[in-house]
């Protein structure tokens, strides 16, 4: 429970860091990913998979970055049915202004402890979510009893 209480704790902070600039922090780590990506752009499903919050609905989330002009979204080819999502220069001049005041904050969340702790505790939340990984997969669907 401490390690949920603190973590709501910091989202709470980091939240209020990005709303000034008309983000949610879901989209914030979407448009990071996808600047991430390069020129070559990434696939819908892989921005998913790679959220840190397994809930967030990707597509309605993709549309707001969309239409804030911070991303655009191409079919690609041959596979019509994949979309390949590319950072638009305005996605990429907001993540310089705002990536500094995330980066500030996630330092102040733990500037009241040495680096050394800083670096085992790091290490240690590294080694839970590791260690949780498996029991912490999506669920698949239950089998169909017969």
């Amino acid at each position: 429970m401490a390690l949920l209480r603190t973590a709501s704790v910091v989202r709470r902070v980091l939240e209020r860091v990005v709303e000034p600039f008309g983000l949610s922090l879901a989209q914030y780590n979407a448009l990071r990913i996808v600047r991430g990506a390069g020129t070559g752009g990434i696939p819908t499903l892989a921005i998913r998979e790679r959220m840190i919050e397994e809930g967030t609905t990707i597509t309605r989330l993709l549309d707001k970055l969309e239409e804030a002009g911070l991303l655009r979204r191409e079919r690609s080819l041959p596979d019509r049915r994949q979309v390949i999502c590319f950072a638009t220069a305005a996605g990429v001049q907001l993540l310089d202004r705002v990536d500094p005041l995330v980066d500030a904050s996630d330092a102040a969340a733990v500037e009241t402890l040495p680096d050394d702790d800083v670096t085992r505790l790091v290490a240690l939340l590294d080694a839970v979510r590791t260690a949780n990984a498996e029991r912490g997969a999506a669920r698949r669907a239950a089998p169909a009893s017969g």
